[in-house]
This record gives C-alpha cells, structure tokens and sequence, in this order.
C-alpha cells in the first residue's frame, strides 16, 4: 500500500509542525460525511498508534489508519493554492464519485 507525497505538501506539513510547536505529522483520515458518504480529515499526528502505518518523503511524515489506508491506497496528497484558498488535495485512485461541491466522495 503506497501514499504518494508532494513537495509541496511535504512542505507544508513540515512549516505547520513548526507553527504549532509540535507533533510528528499529518494525520490523513477518512469519515463518513456529506452527500457521497466520505470526507478527507486532516490533523497533527503526536504519535504513531498501533493501527496506523507511516509514510515518508521529502523530509515529512503522514499516518493513516490502517482501516482508512483501504479507502486511500494508492493516493498522491498535494498541496494547492486556489485564489485566496489553500488546501489540501487528495487524488484519490479508489474514489468513484464526487459530490457537487467537492468536500465528499463515494467508493
């Protein structure tokens, strides 16, 4: 099982854990939400649980529970600027569908 990492989201997860004076990582989860059934989550990782796996590149750590690395195997998180919006981008190889307004996907 693979999670591919951009620069740039390396990046930013790296000047995050500096801004808030902590953690190891990002935490890339998954819930069940909104009009498609899942939506991605994002938090600071303190520590690695023993049910989740550890990804590394360019110098930054995600964790992902091992039941959400089902749903997200195979995916690439990058890190976007949109206008005044910055974000987080998941391009997730398992998602069949996504909900109009973008913030949920269905498997």
């Amino acid at each position: 099982m693979t999670i591919n990492l951009t620069e740039n989201a390396a990046r930013h997860i790296r000047h995050s854990l500096v801004a808030k004076r902590g953690g190891m990582g990002l935490r890339l989860g998954i819930k069940k939400v909104g009009c498609s059934g899942f939506a991605y989550t994002f938090d600071l990782a303190d520590e690695i649980g023993t049910n989740d796996k550890l990804f590394e590149a360019h110098d930054a750590k995600v964790v992902i529970d091992e039941q959400a690395l089902s749903l997200l195997d195979g995916s690439t998180l990058d890190f976007v600027r949109d206008g005044f919006k910055e974000v987080f981008k998941v391009e997730n190889p398992n998602a069949k569908a996504m909900c109009g307004c973008g913030e949920s996907f269905s498997v």
